[in-house]
């Protein structure tokens, strides 16, 4: 501790009381900088239905240099999971629990409701700290955004069009569209969004931290993207999702991100749900599996083609409008001490379904009259190098890129982390980055333990967190990792057993040789489910004592 008021002595000795008063004031801001210590920003933005490889620094050929360029500058975790559906990782990202702790996700005894009373998101224990907290995009978690303590939100709850604002909320509040609404764009409206927050912070509460949520709908079907945008990609995908597959994970393998094989395609897996009358409207280009290249004729050639197109113009624009959000930090001064976190909320999807006014096949590919989904070929190379897709808690379902870059607190410059980590452990990381302990109730009720684990320990240097396991369990689908061992069922099948430190691509399954690790495994996980049901439907059956009416009281 420096001695100030010896200091001061010394001076005002030598120089007398001009001197006196200025080391006084230089004294006093050592003393309330030491005290206060600058606690980060913290901007989180989340993807929608996008594969592990669609960026550039994870191998991919989109052209994404905004969010290539924050990985540079800081960490890209290569074994980062969610829980294989959109609204289950909101659940998961905002409380630091699994959706199924909280009651936001099915178990086989209690249906999806509303969230527990102390299941409260990150703002709740943000704002009492000073955090302003602002979100902009999609929300698909209970209640109003107001509620669970943003300061302000774009909560677009249409998600069929994305050329209109028709059924979004301006802070709770639905929105009016403009008559004119030829140059509206969903992935652009979420950024202006963002930025006139950031304005009105750096304008109105500059000398506070915020907490900014930003949920892209891209690129989540139906497939709609501007017209220049598809055109920059109109041909690149003719060669198909073979070729396109060997070839991210090539660079893959170059950029040393993974240590494993390609995984096989599966011709016999389609998308998870079966809507018959979707082909009749889509038209003879559609096709539900992923076949080799060779076998598709002409048409259906150029049809898949161009749905990649428009699902990579989608990733291309959301970078975009990333950089514009970035820029605004920059301007605002807030750039280094920002921690950004990106990540996508399950991979790519195998859906195919029309929906919301229907598809026209006269419509241009990507207009807001087209209703297109990307299937399962092209969705199996968004995923390289894993199987399956979103729903599936397979590999190619439940894994995300995860970009972390904070200049002021993170020294580590374009650098991997092998860390296994998900997205229940995003939660803690933000509250011990801010200095906040969690409190251990919430009006009167105690707060459970939560399963997430703070990523900050891996932010210096390759750590294991200390954990027991990583859990998942959507639609009967089921998996357990501990260590680097994987245990994984598809709805109806038997377990299947891999080694992920050599074999991310599931394509090994050791079960039969190790009978005894899948029975360990297996016992793990339903211990797990069953504390998770028992949670649930411990606080559920929770009720107020009501009061006793005293006698002659109506």
């Amino acid at each position: 501790m420096i001695d100030h008021q010896r200091i001061v002595a010394k001076h005002t000795r030598r120089y007398g009381i001009g001197i006196l008063t200025m080391l006084c004031l230089i004294a006093t801001n050592l003393v309330v900088a030491a005290e206060k210590p600058a606690r980060p920003n913290v901007v989180f933005i989340l993807a929608d239905d996008m594969g592990y490889s669609d960026l550039g620094c994870y191998g991919g050929e989109i052209q994404t240099p905004n969010l290539d360029k924050l990985a540079t500058g800081g960490l890209r975790f290569t074994q980062f999971y969610n829980t294989a559906r959109c609204w289950p990782t909101r659940a998961a990202l905002m409380t630091g629990y699994y959706a199924q702790q909280v009651g936001r996700d099915s178990l086989p005894t209690h249906r999806r409701g509303n969230r527990q009373k102390w299941a409260r998101l990150l703002p709740d224990f943000l704002k009492p700290h000073g955090y302003r907290n602002y979100h902009s995009g999609k929300w698909h978690i209970d209640g109003k955004v107001l509620d669970a303590g943003f300061d302000r939100s774009l909560d677009m709850r249409n998600q069929g069009n994305f050329f209109t604002a028709a059924g979004n909320s301006l802070d709770d509040v639905r929105i009016k569209p403009a008559a004119d609404e030829s140059g509206y764009y969903a992935s652009t409206a979420v950024a202006d969004h963002a930025i006139e927050c950031l304005q009105d912070h750096a304008t109105k509460f500059a000398d506070r931290p915020f907490f900014h949520y930003v949920a892209f709908i891209s690129p989540h079907f139906p497939l709609h993207a501007p017209p220049e945008d598809i055109a920059r990609y109109r041909d690149k995908y003719l060669d198909g999702w073979d070729a396109m597959r060997k070839q991210r994970h090539a660079r893959q393998q170059k950029l040393d991100l993974l240590n494993t094989t390609l995984s096989k395609l599966e011709p016999d897996v389609g998308p998870p749900y079966h809507f018959p009358d979707a082909f009749k409207k889509l038209g003879p280009g559609e096709i539900n599996r992923p076949l080799p290249w060779v076998e598709l004729n002409d048409v259906q050639r150029r049809f898949q083609a161009t749905k990649m197109a428009i699902h990579a113009a989608m990733v291309d624009r959301m970078d975009r409008e990333i950089g514009r959000v970035v820029a605004q930090l920059k301007k605002m001064g807030e750039y280094e001490n920002t921690l950004i976190f990106f990540a996508s909320d399950n991979g790519a999807s195998a859906e195919i379904m029309v929906r919301h006014g229907g598809h026209d096949p006269k419509a241009p590919p990507g207009s807001a009259a087209s209703y297109l989904c990307l299937g399962p070929g092209f969705s199996s190379a968004a995923n390289t190098p894993f199987r399956r897709h979103k729903t599936w808690v397979h590999e190619g379902g439940i894994s995300t890129p995860l970009i972390v870059h904070w200049p002021a607190g993170i020294q580590a410059r374009g650098e991997l982390r092998r860390t296994p980590g998900h997205v229940i452990d995003i939660a803690p990381t933000i509250l011990e980055v801010a200095g906040i302990e969690k409190p251990t109730e919430w009006e009167g009720e105690a707060i459970p333990a939560a399963p997430g684990h703070s990523l900050v320990p891996a932010f210096g240097q390759e750590v294991e967190i200390d954990r027991d396991s990583i859990w998942w369990l959507h639609e009967e689908n089921r998996a357990i990792r501990v260590g680097d061992w994987k245990l994984v069922a598809a709805k109806g099948d038997p377990w299947a057993l891999y080694n992920l430190e050599t074999d991310r691509a599931e394509a090994h399954n050791l079960a039969a040789k190790k009978p005894e690790l899948v029975k360990e495994l297996a016992a793990a996980w339903n211990r797990q489910t069953k504390a998770m049901g028992q949670l649930v439907d411990k606080t559920a059956k929770k009720k107020p004592a009501r009061k006793k009416r005293k006698a002659g009281k109506k």
